[in-house]
C-alpha cells in the first residue's frame, strides 16, 4: 500500500468549533482530504482554545501544533506596522517564535506540500521554494475592507483605506509564490488583482447534509438573521432589518417577530431587542433557530465570499431573502430558489408575501434546498480540492 504524502496545513485560527466561516471550511476541507494526506496542522492562535478541539481534530491529522500568538507582540507589530506596507491583518500574526516552530515542524516531518488558507499566513511560506504550495485565498480580503470603508465613521476611514490598499498590493504579490490558488467564489476570484486570475480555482464551501437537516417544530418566529453578531457585516445586516424593514413589515403584522441569533452580538445589535425583536447571543445548538423559525433573511451589504449562513438556511428547507451581492457568490435562480431584494421595500414585501402564502414559501425552500444539494457537497468538494493540491489538475 503506497504511503499517503504529507501536507503541511497552515491556519490562523483553531478550525473548532464551526462558529466562523473560515474554521467551518478549514474543519470540513481537512476532514475530507484527510483521506488523502498525512495532515501536519499548524494554528496560530491568541485565543482560548477549546477543550474539544484538539480531541476532534485528532481524527484527521497525524500532528497538531498550536502556536499561541503573544498579545503584546501583536500590540507592538500593528503599532510599528505604521512604518511598514505589509497589511495589518498579516502583521497580527507574523511572528519570529512561530517561524521558528514551524521551521522546526518541516525539518523533522519533511512534509512535501504546504496549503495555507488566508492570506494572513503565507509570510511563513515564502522563504520555501522547493515545496509545491496552494494558497486559499478564501475570500478577496480587499474588497470586503473596501466595502467596510464605504460606512465606515470618519476617524477611521484613513486607517480602513490604508488596510485595503495594503491587501490588494499583498493579494497580487502573494499570487507568485504559489502554484495552486484557490478562492471560494467567482465573484471574489474577480476582484483579486493579478493579470493571470484564470490560474485561481474556485472551490466553494459544501454542507453538511447529514447534520443541517430541518425537523418540524412549533414556529416562534416569522423572520432569523443568523451570524457571529461582532463581524461588521453581520451587525451592519441586523441593523438594517431592525432599523430599515422592520417598520414596514409592522404596519401589516404588527406582532411580527424576528429572531437575531448569534454569538458575540455588539452593543449595538444587543440594543435592538425590543417586543419584536429576540436576539439571543450565542446558542448551543443553531439548527434550534432555523427549526424555529419561518423565513430567512440575510440583507447583506457588506463582506465577500459565499455566506455559510445561506447554505444553512437552504439545506434546512427555510425560504431564503437576501441581497444581489450575498447572492452573487451562492448563484441561486431568483424566483424560483431564492428571493432577491434592494431596498427596505422591497425586502418587505418578498418577506410577507411568504408569510402569507404556504405553498409559495414551501415551493422555494424546497428549491432552495435541493439547489445546495446538487451544488454543495463536500465530498465533491474535497476530492477537487486534492486534485489541486497534488497538481494534478
Amino acid at each position: 500500500m503506497v504511503e499517503k504524502p504529507r501536507l503541511l496545513v497552515l491556519l490562523s485560527r483553531v478550525p473548532y468549533p464551526l462558529d466562523k466561516g473560515d474554521k467551518l471550511r478549514a474543519y470540513h476541507q481537512i476532514k475530507g482530504i484527510s483521506q488523502s494526506f498525512r495532515i501536519i496542522l499548524v494554528c496560530l492562535s491568541a485565543e482560548k482554545i477549546d477543550s474539544k478541539a484538539i480531541v476532534e481534530l485528532e481524527k484527521y491529522c497525524e500532528k497538531i501544533e498550536i502556536i499561541r500568538l503573544n498579545k503584546m507582540g501583536i500590540l507592538w507589530r500593528l503599532f510599528t506596522g505604521f512604518f511598514f506596507d505589509l497589511p495589518f491583518q498579516v502583521l497580527y500574526f507574523k511572528s519570529k517564535n512561530a517561524q521558528k516552530k514551524i521551521d522546526l515542524l518541516i525539518e523533522k516531518y519533511t512534509p512535501k506540500r504546504f496549503y495555507c488558507q488566508l492570506i494572513r499566513v503565507t509570510e511563513y511560506t515564502i522563504k520555501y521554494s522547493i515545496f509545491n504550495k496552494t494558497l486559499d485565498y478564501m475570500d478577496a480580503l480587499s474588497i470586503g475592507m473596501k466595502r467596510r470603508l464605504e460606512n465606515a465613521p470618519f476617524y477611521l476611514k484613513p486607517l480602513i483605506a490604508a488596510e485595503y490598499n495594503r491587501l490588494i498590493t499583498y493579494e497580487n504579490k502573494m499570487f507568485k509564490h504559489f502554484e495552486q490558488k484557490i478562492i471560494i467564489s467567482g465573484q471574489d476570484k474577480e476582484y483579486i488583482a493579478h493579470q493571470n486570475t484564470d490560474e485561481i480555482e474556485v472551490v466553494a464551501n459544501g454542507i453538511d447534509f447529514e447534520y443541517w437537516k430541518p425537523e418540524k417544530t412549533a414556529k416562534k418566529y416569522d423572520v432569523v438573521f443568523t451570524g457571529n453578531m461582532s463581524y461588521p457585516p453581520n451587525v451592519e445586516g441586523a441593523l438594517y432589518i431592525v432599523k430599515e424593514v422592520l417598520p414596514i413589515l409592522k404596519k401589516a403584522k404588527p406582532s411580527i417577530q424576528i429572531l437575531i441569533c448569534g454569538k458575540n452580538p455588539s452593543s449595538s445589535v444587543r440594543r435592538l431587542a425590543n417586543e419584536n425583536v429576540t436576539v439571543t447571543g450565542w446558542v448551543e445548538d443553531i439548527r434550534t433557530a432555523y427549526n424555529n423559525s419561518k423565513v430567512f433573511f440575510a440583507p447583506m451589504a457588506l463582506g465577500s465570499g459565499l455566506q455559510n449562513k445561506l447554505l444553512e438556511a437552504m439545506c434546512m428547507q427555510l425560504p431564503c431573502v437576501t441581497s444581489e451581492l450575498a447572492n452573487k457568490a451562492l448563484s441561486a435562480s431568483p424566483n424560483k430558489e431564492i428571493l432577491i431584494g434592494k431596498s427596505p421595500e422591497e425586502y418587505a414585501k418578498h418577506i410577507l408575501a411568504l408569510l402569507d402564502n404556504q405553498e409559495q414559501s414551501d415551493t422555494l425552500a424546497l428549491n432552495g434546498k435541493k439547489y445546495v444539494e446538487a451544488n454543495f457537497d463536500w465530498m465533491v468538494l474535497n476530492q477537487r480540492l486534492v486534485s489541486i493540491i497534488s497538481g494534478k489538475d
